[in-house]
């Protein structure tokens, strides 16, 4: 895993000594994998195309659902 997928994330600060960190504790486990960016205030359908990110990706106001979900 690379920390330029963690871009954005919400935890993305303790890649870079946040509170004494080294790294993020979820780096070491996470995997890339599709999923779509959907604000919380967004009403379906949900067309936006899906993006690789970190399985541990979060942002706030955000949730991630998985490609197939269109609603």
């Amino acid at each position: 895993m690379d920390r330029k997928h963690c871009v954005g994330c919400y935890n993305n600060d303790y890649n870079y000594g946040l509170g004494g960190a080294k790294e993020c504790w979820s780096l070491a486990d996470a995997t890339l994998i599709k999923r779509k960016r959907v604000h919380i205030n967004q009403i379906p359908p949900w067309k936006q195309p899906a993006e690789l990110l970190p399985a541990c990706y979060t942002q706030p106001q955000y949730v991630f659902v998985g490609p197939e979900q269109e609603r």
